[in-house]
Parts: structure tokens; C-alpha cells; sequence
């Protein structure tokens, strides 16, 4: 039996590629470790400049700018939002019964706590220093969509956070945490203050000298932390394309087992209703507008029952209207039978069309009737949270 030409080229792009995910994940492990070193190293210098000459002058203030750009860069631990309501397994052990199929059915590791947020998405978070995992779950996906494709949602957030993605692993993940903390912490720190001072107001003079007194340190700021803020915003970016195809491949991989889990119709459907989110989140504001605004009229406890099912419904009728106006395949061109490029595998049609394309999975793990009517009630009241949080803010919270 012969192998064609474009199963040979087939294989030989895989091989391509899985030799650039290889190089560029060492390489992104090298970048971290030397970020990790010179950090450790900054602190110790600056930790001795500090102790050791403290009967000068010069060195502990050396000493204490390292151990000031040490404390900027340091590694930070995830936090979960302390106001959205977080769930544990006693909380809603039915919820918790399906996850843990889920998670067991894709081969990733359990969740310890799920989160439920306002926002058209599930992702997973990692907080602490012993790296606990929290779903964060969004109520209008959860409630929007059917079973399977809740399923297939959550597979797809657990596969994607699992140890393919280096970006979400402790050793490239807490350095670019670092970064990322890092430059904000010394943009922030060198913002320069600016005001409008009305020439005709009381003592306009010396607020105006008040206000260069305080531009002309700000300038000084900003100047002395240029360099460490380019330097880790560069570095930064270098981590990003390094763990690029890392990645890519954690997001491919997370949609096949995805459809094992949950089937390929139902992980299709996930993915083409990840384009709703805009507009989900336009009505879930103009909700909460028309909640804020007729509050009164209607009394402090009408019409929050319905809320969340008020955003399924709209959630459907968009879905309605995108399916009546979709004609054709789901990707472009060729349908997706012709071959991918690496620098667009990831995009949301080229994923939609190696699915449809490809083997076809049934579900493995299903929801029944009877645990979907047990986890509503699970999260009755806590979505009643959610919706309280939203209309105090009158903005989506996201974990």
C-alpha cells in the first residue's frame, strides 16, 4: 500500500511543527531560568549592599533600588476574586461529580473550587503557591448553552491550563507573571502627575509650583526605571513567542479531547458560540441598565428571578439568528481540507474545521435530566451573587 503525497507532506509538516513547539519551549525555559536568576541575583546583591555597608551611604541606597526592582519583579501567586461566590465540593457536590468525570474523562487534574463569574466564558485559574485549580465559570455560558456543550466548554478549559501550555506551567508561567506585574508596577511608578490649575484660583501660584515640584520627580522616576521597564517589557514579549506553539498546540489539543469527552458535535458548537460573546455581553449591560433603572418602579426584589434566564434567552435567539443567516461550510476556501498553516491552525475556523474534518467522536460523558436539575439548584443562590455584583457595578466581573 503506497502513502500519497499529501499524507507524506501531512506528516512531515506534524514533524515540523512538533519540532518548533520542542526548541521554542526549551528556549522559553532558558529565557525564564536566566529571569529567574537574575532576579535571585538582584536580591542578594542588593540584600549584602544593604547590610554589609550600612556605614555608608552610597551602597544600601543601591541596595535598597535592587531590592525595590527585586520586589517589582517578584513572582505572584494567583488570587481568586474575594466577591465573586466560590464553590467547593461540599457547596455542590453534584456540580463537583460532574467536573471530576469531565477532568478524569480528558486526563487533567481535578479542580478544588469553581468560581462563578458574569462573563461568556470558563477558563481555569490557578491560585496560591501550591497552585490550586479554580474554574472560573461563567453563568451565561453555563445557562446558554446545552449540556454537551457545557462539557465540551469546561474539557476545553481544563485541557488548555494542563502541563502542554508551558504559559500556564509554574517555571514559565510565574516569570511571566513577574513580568507582566513587573512592568505595570514600574509604569505606574513613573507615571508623571499633570493638572489643570485655573490661573484665577486661590493661591494659583503655588499650586502651580507644587505641581513641578512633584512633574520634575516624576520625570526623574520615569527616567530611572526606563531601562529595567524595557528590559523586562522586552523580555516579556520574548516569553510570549516563545510559548507560542505551546500554546497553539495546548488550544488543538484541548478541542480533540474535548470531542472525546463531550463528542464532536457538541465541541463544534462550543467553538462557533464563542462568537457571541460581544454581543452577549452587550445585552447582559443593557440588562443591567434596564434593571438599575426601573429598580424602583418595579421594588427592590422584582424581576431578578428571570435575570439569568432573560441572557439564555437572548443567548438563543442569537444563535437562531446566526444559524439563519450561516451559509456554507464553517471555514472559508477549501472547506479546511487542504492543508493548515501553523500561523493560523489556532484561528476559530481553522479549530471548527479540523473538527469537522475530522475523526468523529461520540460523548463519553454525558448529563442527565435529573444531575442538570440537582445543579441548577446548586447555583441558584450563588448566581442570585452574581447578579447582585453586577448590578451594584453594572459591569460583568470576571475572575
Amino acid at each position: 500500500m503506497t502513502i500519497g503525497h499529501d499524507d507524506r507532506t501531512a506528516r512531515g509538516d506534524a514533524r515540523v511543527r512538533s519540532a518548533t513547539v520542542r526548541s521554542a519551549t526549551v528556549a522559553a525555559y532558558a529565557v525564564a531560568g536566566v529571569f529567574h536568576v537574575v532576579t535571585a541575583g538582584l536580591f542578594t546583591v542588593g540584600l549584602l549592599l544593604t547590610v554589609l555597608g550600612f556605614s555608608t551611604v552610597v551602597q544600601p541606597m543601591i541596595g535598597l533600588l535592587l531590592l525595590a526592582l527585586t520586589l517589582a519583579l517578584r513572582p505572584r501567586p494567583g488570587r481568586l476574586d474575594p466577591e465573586l461566590p466560590t464553590l467547593r465540593e461540599t457547596d455542590a457536590p453534584a456540580l463537583f461529580a460532574l467536573l471530576h468525570r469531565v477532568a478524569d474523562g480528558a486526563g487533567v487534574r481535578r479542580v478544588d473550587a469553581v468560581q462563578l463569574t458574569a462573563g461568556f466564558s470558563t477558563h481555569v485559574v490557578h491560585h496560591g503557591f501550591r497552585r490550586r485549580r479554580c474554574l472560573a465559570l461563567g453563568l451565561p455560558l453555563w445557562g446558554g448553552c446545552p449540556p454537551q456543550q457545557r462539557i465540551a466548554a469546561v474539557a476545553q478549559a481544563m485541557i488548555e491550563s494542563g502541563p502542554r501550555n508551558v504559559r500556564r506551567g509554574v517555571f514559565v508561567g510565574s516569570a511571566l507573571g513577574a513580568l507582566r506585574g513587573g512592568v505595570r508596577a514600574m509604569a505606574a511608578g513613573g507615571s508623571q502627575a499633570s493638572a489643570s490649575i485655573n490661573v484665577h484660583a486661590y493661591r494659583a501660584d503655588d499650586v502651580a509650583a507644587g505641581v513641578s515640584v512633584v512633574q520634575a520627580r516624576s520625570r526623574a522616576t520615569e527616567r530611572l526605571l526606563w531601562l529595567p521597564r524595557t528590559a523586562a517589557a522586552a523580555c516579556e514579549r520574548l516569553l510570549l513567542r516563545l510559548t507560542r506553539p505551546s500554546a497553539r498546540q495546548a488550544r488543538l489539543a484541548s478541542d480533540e479531547a474535548a470531542a472525546r469527552v463531550a463528542s464532536t458535535p457538541a465541541t463544534l458548537a462550543a467553538l462557533r458560540d464563542r462568537q457571541l460573546t460581544r454581543a452577549i455581553g452587550v445585552e447582559l449591560h443593557r440588562l443591567t441598565v434596564e434593571r438599575k433603572s426601573f429598580a424602583r418602579a418595579r421594588g427592590a426584589a422584582s424581576g431578578r428571578d428571570d435575570f439569568w434566564e432573560d441572557v439564555a434567552r437572548h443567548t438563543d435567539r442569537l444563535r437562531e439568528q446566526r444559524d439563519a443567516a450561516e451559509a456554507g461550510p464553517p471555514a472559508e476556501g477549501d472547506g479546511g481540507r487542504g492543508r493548515l498553516r501553523p500561523a493560523d491552525e489556532d484561528t476559530g475556523a481553522r479549530r471548527m474545521a479540523r473538527l469537522a474534518f475530522g475523526p468523529q467522536y461520540p460523548a463519553t460523558v454525558t448529563l442527565d435530566e435529573a444531575d442538570r436539575v440537582r445543579i441548577e439548584d446548586e447555583l441558584r443562590l450563588p448566581g442570585q451573587a452574581v447578579e447582585r455584583l453586577v448590578l451594584r457595578d453594572g459591569v460583568a466581573r470576571a475572575a
